[in-house]
């Protein structure tokens, strides 16, 4: 038996919003941060291991592939951390008219940014 039912949601029907952009990068930003985190304690190891192998994560660290990952782990912590607290709000039952709800998306997309900003900002003394 052929099924002629349409699919849900269709690519040409469905149409983007803030809050599914901000729900689909909360779960791509946690997968990132789980993967930062190793990394930060692998570079920990380093640390205690001793000063040659420590140097050449160091040499890493101050590429512009390191600085890179830095930057975009900074991004991702903020993220995340500006996300949950929207998700925090909205666990109380605040923040669901679509107004609302695509005014907290853009400030966690905007905040986030802000924060990198700053932290990149502050690490690097110039404040």
């Amino acid at each position: 038996m052929k099924n002629n039912n349409p699919l849900s949601p269709h690519i040409q029907v469905y149409n983007w919003h803030i809050s599914s952009l901000v729900s689909i990068s909360h779960r791509i930003t946690g997968i990132i941060n789980i993967v930062g985190i190793t990394i930060i304690c692998f570079w920990v190891i380093y640390l205690l291991s001793g000063e040659s192998s420590y140097q050449i994560l160091n040499t890493f660290l101050n590429s512009i592939y390191g600085k890179f990952v830095i930057l975009g782990l900074t991004w991702s912590f903020s993220f995340q951390i500006l996300s949950e607290i929207r998700h925090l709000f909205m666990d109380y039952g605040l923040g669901f008219d679509l107004k609302i709800a695509n005014i907290t998306g853009l400030l966690v997309i905007l905040g986030s940014i802000i924060f990198t900003v700053l932290i990149f900002i502050l690490g690097r003394n110039l404040i």
